[in-house]
């Protein structure tokens, strides 16, 4: 299990790039645009579409009943969307594909300053 330094720490990284609400983003994985979004295993859903779901459950959670595979899926998070921002294509994101797989992972990219 990890250590309260650990997971203050990946608490801290995750809330930094998970910008949407709850609502918000249970509301955005309802879309088509939601689940046409990411690579899909098999013809089924998403990884992304997967991984909204789960995110929804965790900020919906208390943070004393976070378990061990909340702190996992939050490092996970944290990871995607930090090396998926570093791929930001130029122009408008507004409507592209790659937007719309970062908001899955609970982060949109027009909410930043």
């Amino acid at each position: 299990m990890a250590g309260a330094d650990e997971q203050r720490e990946t608490w801290g990284a995750f809330r930094e790039v998970v910008n949407m609400t709850p609502s918000a983003l249970e509301k955005w994985l309802a879309t088509e645009d939601s689940r046409a979004a990411g690579q899909h295993k098999d013809g089924g859903e998403s990884t992304g579409h997967a991984s909204g779901r789960a995110i929804v459950e965790i900020l919906r959670k208390k943070k004393g009943d976070l378990s061990e595979a909340d702190y996992a899926h939050m490092r996970k998070v944290v990871g995607y969307v930090r090396r998926h921002l570093a791929q930001r294509p130029s122009g408008d994101v507004r409507d592209t594909r790659w937007r719309h797989s970062l908001m899955n992972w609970g982060h949109d990219p027009l909410q930043d300053g």
